[in-house]
């Protein structure tokens, strides 16, 4: 049996699941991403190599086709992978699908609106963890609207002007800012009233 064709590769279970970690390892999950935050902070220390003989014996499986040049691999990209592996090997067969489609409605995306999500992400993971905090609870809460309610907020910003997006972007760091330093005050629930 020869080296696998494109056609074949991704066909094959094995290469899904390996695209599937790659997304995991590499990719934001596919969702509507919070506005824009802040401008990343500077990197921390660089990263430390991964052995791949310190990768357990099911993720080398599971990164097989990568076996060949994990050496020649970055660093930072040698942990993404071992952290997705990880990641990927502790999902049930249901969130294991759940990625797979992700990972596929991420592939047919333009080129651009991929990188857009990408710097999105970035700028998410710069946040100090209590703004994360607050950011994905007002994500979860925009999930939890009626999806009508959810249509006519995208509708709303679509239809903004510039100026008007700016001003809806200040409301949302106001509140956004007030739930930090609720959270801050050890307050839970939901965030006091407005000023």
């Amino acid at each position: 049996m020869g080296s696998p064709t494109p056609t074949r590769m991704r066909s094959s279970p094995r290469w899904a699941s390996l695209a599937a970690v790659l997304a995991l390892a590499g990719t934001p999950v596919l969702a509507q991403e919070p506005p824009a935050a802040p401008p990343a902070a500077p990197a921390a220390a660089p990263a430390a190599p991964v052995a791949w003989s310190s990768l357990t014996p099911e993720q080398q499986k599971l990164l097989g086709p990568m076996g060949n040049q994990w050496n020649n691999l970055p660093p930072e990209r040698q942990q993404a992978l071992a952290h997705g592996s990880e990641r990927w090997l502790s999902m049930s067969p249901e969130q294991r699908d759940q990625a797979r489609d992700r990972f596929s409605r991420w592939q047919s995306l333009p080129q651009e609106q991929r990188q857009s999500l990408r710097q999105r992400w970035q700028r998410f993971q710069a946040l100090p963890p209590n703004e994360q905090a607050v950011v994905r609870q007002n994500f979860h809460r925009y999930q939890q609207l009626p999806p009508a309610q959810r249509q006519m907020l995208r509708q709303q910003w679509r239809n903004a002007t510039p100026e008007q997006r700016q001003q809806m972007l200040e409301r949302a760091r106001q509140q956004r800012q007030r739930r930090i330093e609720h959270l801050e005050r050890g307050g839970g629930g939901h965030p006091p009233p407005k000023r």
